[in-house]
């Protein structure tokens, strides 16, 4: 199985407001850069639509490390999803799951692949996380300057 490392962010100016992802896909010496862009959005909404795009970015099943600064994403998907699946998709507060398209597509993305989840520091000189959070920075701030 090839072994893919998939770095992400996601970006929002003003939360909501005009929002972008970045990814970077690294397959040994080969790489591959993604971003776009959402009018109006959250930051999480991109943080997870990263991820998405990565993994479906992918032609074959992989063993893939995803390397991301969002806490959310990887304890949505560690540690709440179970509990969220269990009671109907309703958090702890019996509150309806924020993003919920968002997790049902996640899921869905990480089947055919073994995922592992890796959380890097934003903002901390990461070079990988530096270079997506750009991306994503770029992709948001070209969304807010889109006509309606």
């Amino acid at each position: 199985m090839k072994r893919v490392d998939i770095f992400t962010d996601g970006a929002c100016k003003g939360n909501p407001g005009p929002g972008g992802w970045g990814v970077l896909l690294r397959m040994g010496r080969h790489e591959k850069e993604m971003a776009g862009g959402e009018a109006s959005t959250t930051n999480n909404r991109m943080e997870m639509t990263a991820v998405i795009r990565a993994l479906n970015a992918l032609i074959e099943p992989c063993e893939v490390t995803i390397h991301t600064d969002s806490r959310y994403v990887i304890d949505g998907m560690t540690k709440w999803i179970d509990g969220w699946k269990k009671r109907g998709w309703v958090n702890a507060s019996k509150q309806p799951v924020k993003n919920a398209d968002l997790w049902h597509d996640l899921i869905e993305a990480t089947q055919r692949h073994k995922v592992s989840w890796e959380w890097v520091r934003g903002h901390s000189g990461h070079p990988e996380n530096e270079r997506v959070d750009r991306l994503a920075s770029d992709a948001a701030d070209e969304a807010g300057r889109k006509p309606a």
